[in-house]
């Protein structure tokens, strides 16, 4: 048995004392809630807003709030210091000052002169930066998918509720007026019953090419804040940036880039706010060998009992599929609903006459919306609360799990699909779409998943393949950068 000295303990009670400081000093204490909730509701003050994550999606976030709807970018963040110019500077043409400048997004979190924090990083980055925020008593704008993985988007979700936080999703089309009221259409009854919505991504990627070996890291990176919650793997890419969404550990592919809008829409048209009861995937990476991970071409079917929703993606050329190529088609029993973007609708009857159209949006509506939201302190002002954002996202990462269980072989005959019409067309489209590029589907080796059968109400999968599949729905964190359920 041993025992602590004197110096022992106090050395530790030090340690100890200045532990518990740092964590009191983190946390808001009643007084300081409510002079931020007075700052944030009154609308003489300014809501002063940190943008994290510039290099791309977050120049939008800098246009969204510098200089409007009472807002002011104090602070950039970014872990890569050779991206940070064009933000910078566009915050200063603006606001006719500069920013603060902040590397490490830890910093930032705790920053008590910061109401809002807005993150556009990669992907593996979106729930622990938002959950840290919200910890820190911050209202937060997170970009799409809202996690890598579907825990983490419920853990997102448990932290706004705790905290009493405004987070929305940045999945700008339920904001924009011509998605509204093609969406209020679908949802009116005149389109009779609609058991089925389409998500298209017919979106061509390029490849991203293919390394020999470990590339170097740029010396403007501080590489182990930019891995953060992810492994740090060595770099076996051409580019760090973007092309990670091609990358298992930190990306999701295109269900998580571009797919996550049109699978939001999808589920938003037939008022699914829960998990599928099921979820099949099918697809590969076709027509290039490169460093990239994710399918490029991928069929995903989730299955609600009384609707289905079936999403496609097309990275090769492909032609349109009923006028659209990114969005959706609502069919009902009375009439189609075609959104061939993300801020238009076009309604057509049964004999393929148009009904009537509805346009108009951008992605400045998104960031009104969130800040009208700050202003009253009500998420039902929202119109993409952090629920939806996890709902959808999770469809993402439920169709990549079905996929990645999926064993290799030909992807042009799929038993599980024998009995459901509408999804042997889109399969039978996917195979002609690889054809037009010139590949035979008969010998092209993919991954055809299993069906996997969940439980929306505690959102984990059950019956066969369960054991492999659940472990799926999280990851292990790196040391400091996890994300539990003590949020």
């Amino acid at each position: 048995m041993s025992f602590l000295t004197r110096r022992d303990f106090l050395e530790n009670s030090a340690k100890l004392s200045a532990l518990l400081a740092g964590a009191a000093a983190a946390v808001p204490t009643c007084a300081e809630e409510k002079s931020a909730v007075a700052r944030r509701t009154d609308a003489s003050e300014k809501l002063r807003v940190a943008v994290v994550g510039v290099r791309g999606r977050g120049m939008s976030h800098v246009s969204g709030f510098a200089n409007r709807n009472g807002c002011v970018i104090t602070t950039i963040c970014d872990c890569d210091e050779a991206v940070i110019g064009k933000a910078m500077k566009e915050v200063e043409n603006k606001q006719g000052k500069a920013p603060k400048f902040e590397k490490d997004i830890r910093r930032v979190v705790e920053d008590k002169e910061i109401d809002i924090i807005s993150i556009a990083t990669p992907n593996h980055w979106h729930a622990l930066g938002a959950i840290w925020a919200m910890q820190n008593g911050k209202d937060v704008y997170v970009e799409k998918p809202v996690s890598h993985n579907v825990f983490e988007g419920r853990m997102i979700v448990e932290a706004a509720r705790k905290y009493k936080r405004i987070c929305q999703t940045g999945t700008q089309s339920r904001s924009n007026p011509g998605m509204r009221d093609a969406i209020a259409y679908v949802h009116s009854g005149k389109l009779g019953t609609v058991k089925l919505a389409y998500g298209l991504c017919y979106k061509p990627r390029g490849s991203i090419g293919k390394v020999a070996g470990e590339q170097k890291i740029p010396p403007s990176i501080d590489y182990d804040l930019w891995c953060g919650p992810a492994p740090k793997l060595p770099l076996q890419r051409k580019n760090l940036h973007y092309d990670w969404h091609w990358i298992w550990a930190y990306g999701n592919g295109d269900l998580g880039n571009q797919g996550i809008h049109e699978m939001d829409k999808a589920r938003w048209g037939l008022r699914k706010n829960e998990l599928p009861k099921s979820v099949l995937s099918v697809g590969g990476r076709f027509g290039y060998v490169d460093d990239g991970e994710t399918a490029n071409t991928q069929l995903c079917v989730f299955d609600y009992g009384d609707a289905e929703l079936i999403f496609e993606v097309r990275g090769l050329p492909t032609k349109d599929f009923r006028g659209a190529k990114v969005g959706n088609i609502f069919i009902g029993s009375e009439g189609v609903v075609v959104c061939p973007n993300y801020n238009s609708g076009i309604v057509y009857n049964p004999a393929g006459e148009i009904v009537t159209k509805f346009s108009g949006g951008g992605d400045s509506h998104h960031y009104d919306n969130f800040v009208k939201a700050v202003r009253s302190r009500k998420p039902t002002d929202l119109t993409a609360d952090i629920l939806e954002g996890h709902l959808s996202s999770a469809l993402c990462h439920l169709g990549n799990i079905s996929y990645r269980l999926g064993a290799e072989g030909p992807i042009d005959q799929v038993a599980e699909l024998s009995n459901d019409k509408d999804a042997l067309d889109a399969l039978a489209r996917m195979k002609a779409h690889l054809q037009d590029n010139q590949l035979d589907p008969s010998k092209l080796i993919g991954r055809v998943g299993p069906r996997l059968t969940l439980d929306p109400a505690t959102e984990r999968f059950v019956g066969t393949l369960a054991d492999r599949a659940n472990p799926m729905l999280s990851r292990e964190y790196r040391k400091g950068f996890e994300v539990t359920t003590n949020v």
